[in-house]
């Protein structure tokens, strides 16, 4: 089989998805052939056709429970839904394999590459499109290589005359090494920019973007040869790791060096992390390189705050989250501390108490949730769909609270996505500091600027050292140990802790056998409002056994008669825990129909 048939393959597959919800697809002029409407010919065709890839990059989900940055998390263990995700319970099979969408848009773009050309115009603008281009390119393999590891790399126009060999999957590391050199291309070629006004990829996006891409690539290899899984590259040298941390390394200094960017903060500790996320309009934000801006009013918006606004959702923080933000003071939340703060709802969320940014993720009671309604003094863990709040700490991250609109209609919310912002070129910057083991002083630089947001004091190690004895990284590093943990706060619902597991290789540690746990109950005095006559009258819980005719309908840790026992909400359908499966599900299984397109070329990933 030709390389020109294997893409042709790729391309099948995907369309299936596409002209299966658009029925204009089909009717679309086709991408690589000239007309006297496509031939991009100017600066104008080519941005019009650049636009296409800022469509296809993600955007918040429209109902509870569905794809998207603002929910991502809940695939993870950070965040749950009541339904248990398939990955991480171990049930995925070939025969739920997604189909592979991303070699239609890389057609695209190879098509655009070679017939841009042709355009006739200002140099630096038409330089500006190609930039674009390249790096729309490195992102879409980059989302290949994240969901199945190696795949086959195509950047050029193919036609049926090729006569190129005949290719299996290139390594993960040919394509990785393949989208950094893009993602340098489109650094050369695009402007650089002191203001995300424009909406459109500049050069500190590509250079957050291969940070990003050097860092997941130096610890997927070097954490996964340590744990010694089939994920590993075996041309993945200890150089080759070393080199990839460094290109993350010195891609965020650029950005840092050139002083264009900086943390969001208008002296409002307990307000200014919130804000950036319900902020519709973030063109003046000098944190953000580049985010989605919606419109509801021309039927341009999403669903989250609507579902958020319930102070349910059907999602909720983990206890997990939850008690990896540190005290006021930057200590461990551990021991003695945590279980009598636990004693009294909300009082382990409480900025006076913990890291601000917790009450700023997380409901408390009285926080405004609507222009009409402030949250109840106790979450709706009695509750049903998604004014249900699955583990007790509802999400109050992206909730538009002053927007009525927003928190009552469906496509409604306005609340952004953002794709690059500033915190997350600081945290790359420190990781891949601690990863190269350099002097830790730039790792407490790096982050100050968060910590100073939101009025915390700076990294300290020892202090932050967190050595308990279910702490899943008491035996980490100290340096890296302190910067994963300063990711997780601060990242937390933007779509970037799935990955992290992933690339931590950290499955075994985090999700395997476990199970995520909610606010304490038993022993709390939310247990006291559990009566005819307290909070939850008008539905009680019924836990362990229910009176007559009454069904259980609430699930507990540990057993009648324990004096802390903590909301369980997977109690009953997990009762192993998650089950995902560290020898297979790191990657994505490839669809069996795309296997035999490809005359068994590519290969079934490890174990499905």
């Amino acid at each position: 089989m030709k390389l020109y048939n294997l893409y042709l393959c790729l391309i099948t597959v995907s369309i299936t998805v596409f002209s299966g919800c658009n029925s204009n697809f089909l009717d679309r002029e086709p991408l690589d052939q000239l007309s006297t409407t496509g031939s991009l010919s100017s600066t104008n065709e080519l941005k019009l056709y650049v636009n296409q890839f800022y469509q296809t990059l993600p955007g918040h989900p429209n109902f509870t429970g569905g794809i998207g940055p603002a929910f991502d998390d809940a695939r993870t263990d950070n965040m749950i839904f009541t339904s248990v995700d398939p990955r991480l319970s171990g049930q995925l099979t070939v025969a739920n394999a997604s189909s592979i969408s991303e070699y239609t848009q890389i057609r695209s773009i190879n098509f655009f590459l070679k017939q841009s050309k042709n355009a006739k115009g200002n140099q630096t603008e038409i330089n500006k499109y190609l930039g674009e281009a390249y790096f729309f390119r490195a992102w879409y393999y980059f989302e290949l290589v994240k969901k199945y590891g190696d795949v086959t790399w195509v950047n050029q126009l193919l036609s049926s005359e090729d006569e190129s060999t005949l290719l299996a999957r290139d390594s993960r590391v040919m394509i990785v090494d393949s989208i950094l050199s893009d993602l340098n291309r489109s650094v050369d070629l695009l402007p650089t920019v002191s203001t995300n006004a424009s909406m459109r990829v500049h050069r500190d996006v590509a250079l957050a973007l291969k940070s990003r891409v050097g860092l997941y690539e130096g610890t997927w290899q070097r954490y996964h040869k340590l744990k010694g899984t089939s994920f590993a590259s075996t041309e993945a040298t200890e150089d080759k790791i070393k080199s990839y941390l460094t290109q993350a390394r010195d891609a965020a200094k650029t950005i840092i060096d050139g002083n264009r960017w900086k943390i969001y903060t208008t002296g409002k500790f307990n307000d200014d992390y919130r804000n950036m996320f319900n902020t519709a309009n973030l063109s003046t934000n000098n944190e953000v390189l580049l985010y989605r801006r919606y419109n509801p009013s021309e039927n341009v918006g999403h669903g989250v705050s609507k579902y958020l606004s319930t102070g349910g959702g059907d999602i909720g923080l983990t206890q997990s989250l939850v008690s990896d933000y540190l005290t006021a003071d930057g200590k461990p939340f551990v021991g003695t501390l945590q279980t009598e703060a636990q004693k009294t709802y909300s009082q382990d969320l409480k900025p006076t108490v913990r890291d601000p940014r917790l009450a700023q993720t997380a409901v408390v009671p009285q926080a405004p949730l609507r222009p009409d309604a402030v949250a109840a003094n106790f979450p709706p863990i009695n509750q049903s769909g998604f004014n249900r709040s699955t583990t007790g700490y509802p999400m109050y991250k992206y909730v538009e609270y002053n927007s009525l609109p927003a928190v009552s209609d469906d496509g409604m919310s306005a609340a952004p996505v953002i794709y690059f912002r500033y915190a997350e070129v600081l945290l790359n910057y420190a990781e891949a500091i601690a990863e190269l083991k350099e002097d830790p002083s730039k790792i407490i630089e790096a982050v100050r600027p968060l910590r100073a947001r939101v009025n915390m004091p700076d990294m300290d190690f020892d202090r932050e050292y967190n050595t308990a004895a279910n702490y899943p990284f008491a035996q980490l590093d100290k340096f890296v140990q302190g910067v994963r943990r300063e990711r997780r706060v601060e990242l937390v619902a933007e779509g970037h802790r799935l990955q992290d597991i992933l690339r931590w290789a950290a499955a075994d540690q985090l999700l395997v056998g476990k199970r995520p746990l909610g606010i304490l109950f038993t022993g709390s005095n939310i247990a006291q409002e559990n009566n005819t006559t307290g909070f939850y009258k008008d539905n009680l819980l019924y836990y362990d056994t229910a009176p007559a005719g009454k069904t259980v309908n609430f699930f507990l840790s540990g057993n009648p008669g324990d004096a802390m026992r903590y909301m369980d909400p997977y109690k009953a359908v997990l009762p192993n825990g998650y089950r995902f499966r560290v020898d297979r599900d790191y990657l994505l299984p490839i669809q069996q129909r795309m296997i035999e397109l490809t005359n068994g070329k590519w290969k079934q990933n490890p174990n499905w």
